[in-house]
């Protein structure tokens, strides 16, 4: 059974760690990113993280029930770390569009956490203010509440799924990855005509594509679908009454 997690008013160190710092669950999470970074997910643990705070790694239960709990926190941070450096008021399209961005460069800039933590949801303060966000672009821009939560599950899993493959290449060892991005010149390139046309047609521009992330022009894609939406819910709402129509489309889950 886990143990309880101590309320943070009584969980605060009053003596600083060897390191002359005071625990707190922010350092935690910073240093477990710096943890990830330097030694990947599998080198994420109590006794490593204890030893980089310089405290018994018996102190971070005081905090978290787990490693798994702590993950989540990780996510939470990034998550929160996008949103602290994105500002809207630009329009809905533009909003969503440079708050995707900002998602994915959070992810992108901690590769090791990124791989840990996309597929996971935290259910804490930062992330739900993402979704807050996000939802409330949607809706501000005229969708109904069904049309919004189908394009927040959209947006949200295409930003998340994109940031943790991308991240997968770039937590890959250099060698590793460099030679993954030099097959499309090493390999694709040299393919004769006569046996893949296509390839050998689009050679130059696939090695110059290739090794950059399909993020953006994905995420242009959706929101070219947003606004086909919202364009059709336009000129069925000059056709007939807006109320039955609008509650009609905005039936069923």
């Amino acid at each position: 059974m886990p143990k309880k997690v101590v309320p943070e008013e009584a969980r605060r160190r009053r003596r600083p760690t060897r390191q002359g710092a005071v625990l707190s669950e922010t350092l935690i999470v910073r240093t477990a990113l710096r943890v990830l970074r330097e030694h990947g997910t599998a080198g994420l643990t109590a006794r490593r993280l204890g030893a980089a705070l310089g405290a018994d790694p018996s102190t971070l239960y005081r905090y978290f029930t787990g490693m798994d709990d702590l993950a989540r926190a990780v996510g939470n941070e990034l998550m929160g770390r996008a949103l602290d450096g994105w500002t809207g008021g630009r329009g809905w399209r533009a909003d969503l569009r440079s708050l995707g961005l900002a998602l994915h460069s959070s992810y992108l800039a901690h590769p090791q956490a990124a791989v840990l933590t996309a597929s996971r949801v935290s259910g804490r303060p930062r992330e739900i203010a993402v979704d807050e966000a996000v939802l409330g672009l949607l809706r501000g821009a005229g969708l109904t509440d069904r049309a919004a939560v189908r394009f927040y599950h959209a947006f949200i899993d295409l930003t998340l799924a994109f940031a943790a493959l991308d991240a997968g290449a770039l937590a890959l060892p250099e060698e590793a990855r460099r030679a993954d991005e030099n097959m499309w010149a090493s390999t694709y390139a040299r393919l004769p005509a006569a046996s893949h046309p296509n390839i050998a047609a689009t050679a130059d521009r696939l090695a110059a594509r290739m090794p950059h992330s399909a993020y953006p022009v994905v995420l242009d894609t959706l929101l070219d679908g947003i606004a086909a939406e919202l364009a059709a819910s336009a000129q069925l709402d000059q056709g007939m009454d807006g109320r039955p129509a609008r509650a009609e489309r905005d039936s069923g889950p």
